[in-house]
């Protein structure tokens, strides 16, 4: 899907592949459709004959097919999309987060079965697990994984050089106004765009909101509107053009297990509103207006204040994105390789 769980996935796969002495194996399911192009991998594919929703049941239930059946020998499985694969060698596991836990009514029954299974597998099987923040490593230690066996790698970002032709294009290929707020994510309830929406009502700002993301699972209570404009996936081409042409990037989500586009549009600096108490804030690191995700006051009252500091949370986000890089994420990622190796 593309979301968070694969960007962070395939763009850890690619600095990886940078690393000298690792060679990175990618591991999949088929699926009825091809990716779309910015979701192909990069890296040297093999592919399991089930199609992905049958593998990920018999890998839980019946601890098969094996890893090493498409791959020959390996050193290390990393397990990027937490449905662990049966293998012979160590395994490393993602936790990207436990929302379901908190919040269950936001995904399908089915969906919070296998995560269950899927948990007990990781704590029974993974010899290290790598969480993306500090509150999903909290997280991790409460749903009973041992704290000895947790590791921090958050995760990067790659920011390219934007000029006005670019954003024009985009606007015009969206039919986008000259400023607007921008979200960036999957549709799905746990983004809170309801209570954003209603925020935008009660605010003194007055400019539309774009989304931009692929519709997930559930009803987010949101429908196009003079106010709203939903613009669906965009190419990771053309979503540099999209930050940076936002005069404020809103994202006041629930929950997150890191918040990627947070760090994204602080990289084009564009100003950031999002939620206080989540992940979402330590990535941002004291660089964007913070709000309480469930007021919906508090949401129009930082969205006001966010385009008021314009020039100022600019500079202060572009600062606190250039020290994140994928190149440190794959350097932590292969030093836990090598310990379970050990």
């Amino acid at each position: 899907m593309p979301g968070g769980t694969a960007t962070s996935a395939l763009r850890t796969a690619v600095a990886l592949s940078d690393v000298p002495g690792v060679e990175v194996i990618g591991v999949a399911g088929r699926h009825r459709n091809p990716p779309k192009p910015s979701f192909v991998p990069s890296v040297n594919m093999r592919y399991m004959r089930l199609r992905a929703p049958y593998l990920y049941e018999t890998w839980l239930r019946f601890g098969w097919p094996s890893v090493e059946s498409v791959t020959g020998d390996v050193d290390v499985v990393h397990c990027t999309g937490f449905v662990p694969p049966p293998s012979k060698a160590p395994l490393v596991s993602t936790l990207h987060d436990v929302a379901w836990r908190h919040r269950p009514d936001h995904f399908t029954r089915h969906g919070v079965r296998v995560f269950e299974r899927s948990l007990a597998e990781v704590r029974r099987r993974a010899e290290l697990v790598l969480c993306p923040s500090t509150v999903t490593m909290l997280d991790a230690e409460r749903a009973g994984i041992p704290v000895e066996r947790l590791r921090l790698v958050p995760w990067g970002v790659e920011a390219s050089e934007v000029d006005e032709a670019q954003k024009a294009v985009v606007r015009t290929k969206y039919g986008l106004p000259g400023d607007y707020l921008l979200f960036v994510g999957t549709v799905e309830p746990r983004k809170n765009l309801r209570r954003l929406v209603e925020a935008l009502e009660r605010a003194e700002c007055d400019l539309p909101l774009v989304v931009a993301g692929s519709l997930g699972w559930g009803d987010t209570g949101v429908e196009p509107s003079a106010r709203v404009q939903f613009i669906g996936f965009v190419p990771e081409a053309e979503l540099p053009a999209l930050y940076a042409a936002a005069a404020v990037f809103c994202y006041p989500s629930e929950r997150e297990g890191f918040g990627m586009p947070v760090l994204e549009a602080m990289s084009y600096g564009t100003p950031v509103v999002t939620s206080m108490g989540t992940s979402t804030e330590e990535v941002a690191g004291g660089a964007a207006v913070l709000v309480d995700p469930f007021e919906v006051d508090d949401i129009a009252r930082g969205v006001d204040e966010a385009l008021g500091r314009r020039a100022e949370l600019s500079q202060w986000g572009l600062r606190q994105a250039a020290r994140r890089h994928w190149s440190e994420t794959a350097r932590l990622t292969v030093d836990a390789y090598r310990e379970v190796m050990r």
